[in-house]
C-alpha cells in the first residue's frame, strides 16, 4: 500500500459521508427542476399537470434526495431512489440505444449504482440515522 493511499484511507468515513450528501443533492436538483421548474428545468416550467411520470419522478427525487442528504431513513430512501433510476433509464434512455453514453443515460446509471451502494452501506457518520441509534 502506498503512503498516499495510507494517508487517504484515514478519511474513508468522511469521504463516504460527503458522497452521501453531495450526490443526493445533485439528484434533488433534478427533482426541483421537474416539480418547480427551477435550475433551468423543463423550459422554466414545473411539470404539475404535465406527464405523470415526470411528476412521479419529481415526487421521489425531492424527498429521497433530502432524506439521503440528512442521513435519515437512508437505506429505504436510497433503495427507492436507485429503483427510480432503473425505471428512468429503461423508460427514457434505453429506447434511444444500447450505450448509456450515447443515449444520455449515464447519469441515471451512475445515480442508480451510487444509491444502491448507499442502501447497502447505510448512513455512515454525520447522519441523523446515526444520532437516532445513540
Amino acid at each position: 500500500m502506498s503512503a498516499f493511499h495510507t494517508f487517504l484511507a484515514r478519511y474513508t468515513e468522511e469521504a463516504y459521508a460527503l458522497m452521501r450528501v453531495v450526490v443526493p443533492f445533485l439528484y434533488l436538483c433534478h427533482g426541483l427542476q421537474k416539480l418547480f421548474g427551477v435550475l433551468g428545468g423543463m423550459n422554466g416550467h414545473a411539470v404539475w399537470g404535465g406527464p405523470p411520470i415526470f411528476v412521479a419522478a419529481g415526487l421521489i427525487e425531492v424527498p429521497m434526495g433530502i432524506l439521503m442528504m440528512l442521513g435519515l431513513f437512508t437505506t429505504p430512501a436510497a433503495l427507492l431512489a436507485s429503483a427510480e433510476m432503473v425505471v428512468a433509464y429503461f423508460k427514457a434512455h434505453a429506447p434511444q440505444g444500447f450505450w448509456p453514453i450515447l443515449n444520455q443515460g449515464e447519469l441515471a446509471v451512475t445515480f442508480c449504482f451510487v444509491f444502491l451502494y448507499v442502501a447497502c452501506r447505510g448512513p455512515g457518520i454525520w447522519s441523523l440515522d446515526g444520532l437516532r441509534r445513540k
